[in-house]
């Protein structure tokens, strides 16, 4: 089975950057689409952004559309989230996950990280 594994959280200000990374082990992500959530304190886990097994279609929710961005290396066995001009909603702990049927929501993800600190102050 696969095990994600995130890292690349941190602390920053607003305005600022990060870049998670999501590492298969055990398994490849190959033939998995990959998914990004996150989860605030009292707050239901979000979808955040998914890649498509071969890499060709992105799906993003609209709080993130147009300042983050999901890509994936299959040679490296990594998928990647780019957040520019991070903002203080975002703070959360962001969770990578793979499945064969993943999308836009956590149906379809069967394997899930244990997921990356990400707090953004203003």
């Amino acid at each position: 089975q696969v095990r994600p594994v995130e890292s690349g959280g941190g602390s920053v200000q607003a305005g600022a950057s990060l870049s998670l990374s999501c590492a298969a082990t055990g398994r490849t992500f190959i033939h998995f689409s990959v998914g990004w959530f996150r989860q605030a304190p009292g707050r239901e886990r979000e979808f955040v952004a998914a890649i498509s097994w071969d890499g060709r279609r992105t799906v993003y929710a609209d709080s993130v559309q147009g300042r983050f961005t999901i890509s994936r290396d299959d040679a490296k066995n990594t998928g990647t989230l780019q957040m520019n001009n991070l903002r203080p909603e975002d703070t959360a702990v962001y969770y990578c996950a793979a499945g064969v049927s993943g999308w836009d929501t956590s149906r379809g993800y069967t394997y899930w990280g244990q997921g990356t600190q990400v707090t953004v102050s203003s």
